[in-house]
């Protein structure tokens, strides 16, 4: 038998899903969103945390991001 589930597949560079890897273990059992890790750059995750991952990426980049002083 067949068992499908939804989600959202994401391709990224290798340090970026350690990240997203490490974002889903901090995370109590309950809310882990990782339905399967394909390899060490693709994932499916849950359909409903895609703007969440998003959001944390986006901030990440800028955190880490530098800007020469004038």
């Amino acid at each position: 038998m067949v068992n499908a589930t939804k989600g959202v597949f994401i391709s990224c560079d290798i340090p970026m899903a350690q990240y997203i890897i490490n974002m889903n273990a901090s995370l109590p059992a309950s809310d882990k969103f990782i339905i399967h890790i394909l390899d060490s750059t693709h994932m499916f995750v849950q359909p409903h945390v895609e703007q969440m991952i998003r959001s944390q990426i986006a901030k990440f980049r800028e955190d880490n991001t530098y800007v020469k002083p004038n």
